[in-house]
């Protein structure tokens, strides 16, 4: 069944069967008059193409939000997607352990500069003990293993590892995309404010910017929300427990609760004046690799930005390949006039979400298969042509 808003009746003829339009609960205002005809083809055609499931894009223009959901939570006994249905964000999580981390330190419970030995004694006269949060949040910890090695089972193992490592090169000089590094950074912000990754960002961080379906365990009661993610290989699964997963990988949102954290982060959302500063660190810019700058997680692009620029930023080698990087003396302060990403995945999840500040345009696109993160830019940046007429 296809349910529209009054403005989106106009638009309607232009939908493939099974995608819908409709504006996000709590909203006042309409979103961009053009949003489904640009939209539904593109998506309609990803999702064809992929074998996706279920998939969600989401817009929020000035604060308003609309959004386009086609198909189901599962292949067998699901229900149609919506902006309340949850989809795992894989490295997209990423983003808010770095919030958190920002928000410490805007409590003056944890120094972003500071060795990581002050907090983790145990690391002191280690390699990685000399390295900071900052190091961590950046990715700039001079060769880092993508994954927790499977010999890690727990923390005191991880931490034992962690003592024995060895960079591959000086930290300010070699990027290297890493699970571990931002893992470790969710728990080192935990450790400093005296309690849980989990438990401090369901308590404290999700609340704090106006979240309330963004969880790490997905309560019961919200777990019929929760679709089923599906594999290249297109067998069923959903994230399992890990070292480190919750921090790195864990987190499980809607398309409308992702609309609502990039309004914070671009400054039209209502959030506490605190949070607003931690979100403004989370943006400057300390690194600069071949295509984009280096945000706390977040990567960022001049805007006009490429297409091509944007496909080499979010390329496989960038994530699976250690990176030369430059850094940035003194950081770059946020930049409006930028074009911000973060891609996630996981076995049977994809995600991708995009930050136009100065145009105060935010893109959310969650999916219930994994896809490579090529046809996600693509079909990201053929809609903002569509949107803004033009991209660069």
């Amino acid at each position: 069944m296809i349910q529209l808003s009054r403005r989106a009746l106009l638009a309607s003829a232009l939908l493939p069967l099974g995608a819908a339009v409709a504006p996000a609960r709590a909203q006042t205002a309409a979103a961009p008059a053009d949003f489904g005809k640009v939209a539904a083809p593109l998506f309609s055609a990803l999702a064809k193409t992929h074998g996706i499931p279920g998939l969600v894009v989401g817009i929020t223009r000035n604060g308003q939000h609309e959004i386009l959901a086609i198909g189901q939570t599962a292949r067998t006994d699901g229900r149609p997607v919506d902006g309340d249905t949850l989809f795992e964000l894989g490295s997209v999580s990423k983003t808010f352990n770095v919030t958190l981390a920002a928000l410490a330190a805007e409590r003056g419970r944890l120094d972003l500069n500071a060795p990581l030995d002050k907090v983790a004694q145990r690391l002191t006269g280690t390699a990685f003990g000399a390295l900071t949060p900052l190091d961590l949040a950046t990715h700039a910890t001079g060769g880092m293993p993508l994954q927790v090695p499977d010999s890690v089972r727990n923390e005191k193992e991880l931490v034992e590892w962690l003592a024995a490592w060895k960079p591959a090169a000086a930290p300010a000089t070699r990027r290297a995309y890493s699970n571990i590094s931002i893992g470790v950074l969710g728990l080192v912000t935990a450790t400093a404010l005296g309690t849980s990754f989990p438990r401090v960002a369901e308590n404290d961080l999700f609340p704090a910017l106006g979240l309330s379906s963004t969880f790490i365990d997905v309560p019961e009661a919200a777990m019929a929300r929760y679709a089923m993610g599906y594999t290249a290989a297109d067998k069923p699964t959903r994230v399992t427990p890990g070292v480190l997963a919750p921090e790195a990988y864990g987190v499980k949102s809607t398309a409308i609760d992702m609309l609502t954290f990039l309004d914070a982060n671009m400054g039209v959302g209502k959030v506490a004046p605190e949070m607003a500063r931690a979100l403004a660190r989370t943006h400057t810019g300390y690194y600069e690799t071949s295509s984009y700058v280096q945000e706390m997680v977040w990567e960022r692009y001049p805007w006009p930005v490429t297409r091509d620029r944007l496909l080499a930023g979010n390329a496989p080698d960038m994530a699976l390949k250690p990176q030369p990087i430059k850094k940035l003396d003194p950081p770059s302060p946020p930049a409006p006039v930028s074009f911000i990403n973060k891609t996630g995945s996981t076995s049977g999840f994809g995600s991708y979400v995009v930050m136009l500040p100065a145009e105060k345009l935010g893109i959310v696109v969650l999916a219930n298969r994994y896809y490579p993160n090529e046809e996600r830019v693509k079909a990201v940046y053929a809609l903002v042509e569509g949107l803004l007429g033009g991209a660069g």
